[in-house]
């Protein structure tokens, strides 16, 4: 399969006004800091949206952003899998802010963590808790700690996340259903 098509940094802060940027990272991560004027679809809720990506794809280009580009590459593959085109922002959300470009946080937002952070957190976690165990318990449980490693040489030779995955579906990652509604109607008026 082919890579979308992707905009530089310099290219889309030039033309950021005309685009529609999708943000596809968990709501949690979204309300952290997002490019000025995006609206938030994640990633888990793309297919849900089709019809209505499709309307705004007609009327302008549309721009898919994640954290890093792995997410919005893998939405504009199923994007295009339904005749969609879209691009994606090289390098993600990091970045832009790397570049010296400002995300928006509303006003009233709850701190949040970036859900590379969480999978940090989480995965770190686990292989202490099976070190610790193996050394005060039972050997056993060090499988746990051989389990992360082998499943983040698993994410980095496919550039996918199963943890990243699962941990998109805790409530604080996930949208109310309101929410994404209202997300697709502001795309409708674009």
């Amino acid at each position: 399969m082919t890579t979308p098509a992707s905009l530089a940094i310099h290219e889309t802060r030039d033309r950021l006004h005309e685009l529609i940027v999708i943000d596809v990272r968990t709501p949690g991560e979204y309300a952290g800091g997002h490019l000025p004027g995006s609206l938030n679809i994640p990633l888990d809720r793309i297919q849900r949206a089709l019809a209505d990506i499709r309307l705004a794809a007609d009327r302008g280009d549309v721009l898919i952003v994640c954290a890093s580009g792995a997410r919005s590459e893998n939405a504009c593959r199923i994007l295009a899998e339904n005749n969609i085109t879209a691009a994606t922002l090289s390098g993600g959300t990091s970045a832009w802010t790397a570049d010296g470009h400002d995300l928006h946080r509303p006003e009233g937002a709850p701190a949040t963590w970036g859900m590379e952070r969480q999978v940090r957190l989480t995965a770190g976690t686990v292989v202490l808790l099976g070190l610790l165990l193996g050394l005060l318990v039972h050997p056993a449980f060090q499988i746990l700690s051989a389990g992360i490693a082998a499943g983040l040489v698993f994410s980095a030779l496919t550039n996918t996340c199963g943890m990243a995955a699962m941990l998109a579906k805790l409530p604080r990652n996930r949208p109310d259903a309101a929410d994404l509604d209202n997300t697709l109607a502001a795309l409708r008026r674009r």
